[in-house]
């Protein structure tokens, strides 16, 4: 039979994740960020010849698959730092495989197939490359707002709730706290712990 209580609890402690992946996260983000620094470096300076492109279409090839990879990889630390539900990190990563199917449509098109040719692929490449982005963009924004919300809770009450051997919290109102109570005091412990799981899901 499951049981619910109520605690007040320390923010350091709730705030607890794993090292390694904050480290993960980190390091998948600030290689994000050289690849979009070394796409700007290999168009517009000699390391492109340096690293195998050796002309200026080469370059600029080789300049727009580390840039388009680059994105999606800040997206992903920034979501992999942050405390965030596993929809938020499904989604973004959803979002940034689909800006590298951008990428590789990318990879397949410049230059044979950009803007002067006959049966050009820039159209469908930006449409993949900006929807990916804007998936994964829109979770990480989603994720962020969660993490501000929770750092500052303006009265809010963390319930723990224990079901099936185990705890899971979860900050609610007042007034929902209230709620359950009442609803606690008549019985049906089984049911509050179920509409709390619920509305806490959506």
């Amino acid at each position: 039979m499951p049981s619910l209580s109520e605690a007040y609890t320390d923010r350091r402690d709730r705030g607890k994740r794993d090292p390694r992946r904050i480290a993960l996260g980190a390091a998948v983000s600030l290689s994000g960020a050289l690849a979009l620094v070394a796409a700007l470096l290999v168009v517009t300076t000699p390391l492109g010849a340096l690293l195998g492109a050796t002309d200026a279409i080469a370059a600029k090839h080789f300049g727009g698959v580390l840039a388009g990879l680059g994105g999606p990889a800040v997206l992903l630390g920034v979501v992999a730092v942050l405390p965030s539900k596993r929809r938020q990190q499904l989604g973004v990563v959803a979002g940034s495989l689909v800006s590298v199917a951008g990428v590789y449509l990318f990879s397949l098109a410049y230059p044979d197939r950009w803007v002067y040719a006959a049966d050009p692929l820039v159209f469908e490449t930006a449409v993949v490359y900006f929807v990916g982005a804007f998936v994964a963009l829109w979770y990480v924004f989603v994720a962020v707002a969660n993490f501000r919300r929770r750092n500052d809770p303006h009265g809010t009450v963390t319930l723990e709730i224990e079901k099936g051997g185990e705890t899971r919290r979860m900050e609610v109102t007042p007034a929902e706290l209230q709620e359950y109570r009442s609803k606690l005091a008549d019985g049906g412990e089984e049911d509050i712990v179920t509409e709390i799981e619920h509305r806490h899901e959506r």
